[in-house]
């Protein structure tokens, strides 16, 4: 049995499940809701579980993984049939490092918790967090944005087959059209985002689909 533990605006979680519906992997999710009651990813049920207080954490096999890129990587080995990585070394190399760009440079500055962080223990009013997150995404996207005028580009960030780059990058523009950010700015990042989203794995992703979706 797999298990996808998830909040489904979490564009962590939202990578994961990018990757398992792109491989064709069925499921389940329990939802973890990350501002009820304090945030269920710090309570004692779901820590015992993943220490690390956040989601996405995956179940399999009596195995509990955490970490968005490493489930990834985990379902790439185990499930080989559908690609997230190339099979060159320099081709694999520029994947992650695409990947890591968002999930590295951009996300964790976003994050709920340093949002939280910003507001509680910084007392940053709402307007300058909204302007922190924003100045994150538009720093990020000009190099990534720059990264994908290379010549590995296609249809996806790398060639013509969806991977571990684009389950990264769909999430992340997401949430830069939920802070108003006209990704157009960016027209190769827009380009393979609005691609992606016109496949069915990336739909049935989408944290509008999500059982929790609010």
């Amino acid at each position: 049995m797999r298990t996808l533990y998830s909040y489904f605006r979490s564009s962590a979680a939202y990578r994961v499940r990018i990757a398992l519906a792109l491989k064709g992997l069925e499921y389940d999710v329990v939802p973890i809701h990350l501002l009820k009651d304090g945030g269920e990813q710090l309570g004692a049920a779901y820590l015992a579980r993943n220490p690390e207080g956040l989601v996405p954490a995956f179940s399999e096999n009596d195995h509990t993984l955490s970490q968005s890129l490493a489930i990834m990587e985990y379902l790439d080995e185990v499930y080989p049939e559908v690609a997230l990585l190339p099979a060159a070394p320099a081709d694999r190399a520029r994947v992650r490092a695409l990947a890591l760009l968002v999930a590295c440079d951009i996300h964790p500055l976003n994050n709920l918790r340093v949002l939280r962080w910003l507001a509680h223990n910084l007392k940053v009013d709402q307007a300058a967090r909204d302007d922190w997150y924003r100045h994150w995404i538009l720093t990020g996207f000009q190099a990534l944005e720059t990264r994908l005028q290379a010549v590995q580009t296609g249809l996806f960030c790398q060639g013509d087959q969806p991977g571990l780059a684009d389950c990264c990058l769909v999430p992340q523009v997401y949430n830069a059209k939920r802070y108003h950010i006209d990704v157009s700015a960016w027209p190769t990042i827009a380009r393979i985002a609005t691609h992606c989203n016109t496949l069915s794995a990336f739909q049935a992703a989408h944290p509008d689909q999500q059982p929790d979706a609010a």
